[in-house]
């Protein structure tokens, strides 16, 4: 018997954790006007360096936005378009673009070699991790632990990305778990691991 309470109180505590407010697309759409300038209205960006929204998990976009809002992560463009935002303002635009359709991207034939190899079995001799491990044989990501969908996502972003986590100019990862990963990586690893993610779809 008391077992199953130990069991009943854990599981209440976890579905506590993973509950959040829900956000409305609709009033997202509204309020995504000014993201679309980069972002294009639908999250499917065209400039590769500004990642792509649609698709993406709702509470890791909210989470990204409160980031910059906060100073957690930085940017001078995205902090400043995040300060006036309120937490229901991030859960509708994150509502918003989690509900458009990705468009897909293709990988660079010369580096998915590489890329798959890293992608899903890591570097043993240098101890990088798989990327399976958080994202997915697949790249869908996990969005009850707000890991990313990184599937089609544009190279240059997550080229960009990897470096900027390397480097410690991004941070706002949990546990650090980014900054190790990528710490251990070469620019050709990296180069190659975010074609193949582009591929992926």
């Amino acid at each position: 018997m008391n077992k199953l309470r130990v069991f009943v109180s854990i599981a209440i505590a976890v579905s506590a954790s993973g509950a959040q407010a829900a956000g409305d697309a609709g009033a997202g759409q509204t309020k995504s006007a000014t993201c679309a300038g980069c972002h294009m209205a639908d999250g499917n960006s065209v400039n590769p360096i500004w990642p792509k929204l649609a698709g993406q998990h709702p509470g890791y976009l909210e989470k990204q936005i409160m980031d910059f809002k906060a100073g957690a992560r930085k940017d001078p463009t995205m902090s400043a378009m995040a300060a006036p935002l309120s937490e229901q303002d991030a859960l509708d635009l994150a509502a918003w673009f989690a509900s458009q359709k990705q468009a897909p991207g293709t990988a660079d034939p010369a580096q998915v070699s590489l890329g798959q190899r890293i992608y899903r079995g890591g570097n043993a001799d240098t101890g990088v991790a798989a990327c399976t491990a958080c994202h997915g044989p697949t790249g869908a990501g996990n969005p009850a632990a707000r890991f990313p969908k990184i599937s089609g996502q544009h190279a240059a972003y997550v080229e960009k990305a990897l470096k900027d986590f390397r480097a410690g100019d991004r941070a706002n990862d949990a546990g650090k778990m980014m900054q190790g990963v990528a710490a251990r990586m070469t620019d050709k690893e990296i180069a190659a691991v975010a074609q193949f993610v582009q591929g992926l779809n």
